[in-house]
Formats: structure tokens, sequence, C-alpha cells
């Protein structure tokens, strides 16, 4: 949920457009994030491997949310440009967290085949995106006091917060997929 709100801070507050035109270009966001959902889906789907598929998202979102803020406002073809890419980058591992993510520890073999801990997962990663959608706006109120660019570096804070939070996770899939290779040479 926090990427609606990034949507906003991204076209509304970096760019001297009206609200209109900042709230019709905040849809490509979303578009990038169409296409970004997909690709991490399909991408998951084929490695097998979820959290490194989020992770390398997340680690071109990063940079990709610095060059938004220093070079959105340069001209609309830009700005537009961007937004998809940044969409692409941000929604594809918020898409695969709340879906493939919150159906595998749903059904994690520590449950026991409790089929109600897949909704309660999935309830409690919404959940949790929900209050990012909720806080990320007021800190960007606060900070934005301070300069708009602090905003973004919040972001990229946010995002690389993200990338440290998936690493057990990633260690853990590149490790299984280094013994699957082995076994097979």
């Amino acid at each position: 949920m926090m990427t609606k709100s990034l949507c906003g801070i991204l076209t509304g507050s970096v760019t001297t457009l009206g609200p209109a035109l900042s709230g019709d270009l905040s849809t490509l966001f979303d578009v990038g994030g169409i296409v970004g959902g997909i690709a991490a889906g399909v991408v998951s789907d084929y490695t097998g491997m979820y959290a490194t598929t989020c992770s390398v998202m997340l680690t071109f979102a990063a940079p990709m949310l610095f060059v938004y803020e220093k070079f959105g406002t340069n001209n609309l073809s830009v700005n537009i440009i961007l937004l998809l890419i940044a969409g692409l980058l941000v929604n594809g591992p918020y898409a695969l967290i709340t879906t493939a993510v919150s159906a595998e520890l749903g059904t994690h073999h520590s449950l026991q085949g409790n089929s109600k801990a897949l909704a309660t997962v999935t309830a409690i990663i919404d959940g949790t995106g929900s209050i990012g959608a909720a806080v990320g706006p007021l800190l960007a109120g606060v900070i934005s006091s301070r300069g708009w660019e602090n905003v973004f570096y919040m972001l990229i804070i946010s995002d690389i917060i993200a990338l440290m939070l998936l690493s057990r996770l990633v260690v853990s899939e590149l490790r299984q997929w280094l013994l699957l290779r082995q076994s097979r040479s």
C-alpha cells in the first residue's frame, strides 16, 4: 500500500505541474507497477527464487528513485519514462511479497497444514503495507519541510532496509540454488 503514497510523492511534489496533471501522471507509476508485478511473478516462477527476485528489483529501485529525484523535473517525457521504470521496480517486489510470499509463508510446514494460516499471514502482510501507506505520507510531510530531496532519501533508506530484511532469505535461496546446481553436475 505504500506504493500509492509513493506515486503521489513522486508526481505531485517534485514537479511544477498542476494537481490534475500530476494525478494523471501518477497512473503511469501504476502502469509500470502492473508490468513490474507480472515480470516479478514470471521471473520468480521460472527461478523459484522470490526473495532474490525482489532483492534484484529493489537494488535497482534505490538508484532509480535517486535518478527520478535529480532528473524527473527536466521535462515531461523524462518524467513519464522515469515514473514507469520506478513503478516497475517498486511495485514488482510489492506484488510478489503480498501474493507469492504470503502464500508460501501460509503453507509453511511449521503450520502443520492449518489452512486458516494463509489468510492470517496474508492479512498481516497486507496490514503492514497499510501501515506503510499511512505513515509514509505523514513522514513525507514532516521531512519535506527540509527539502523534497530528503523525502527521496527517506524512500531510498526504506528500500535499503527492505533489502536488509530480505538478505537472509536471499542467502538461503542462493545456497539452495548452488546445492541443486552441484547435484546436477
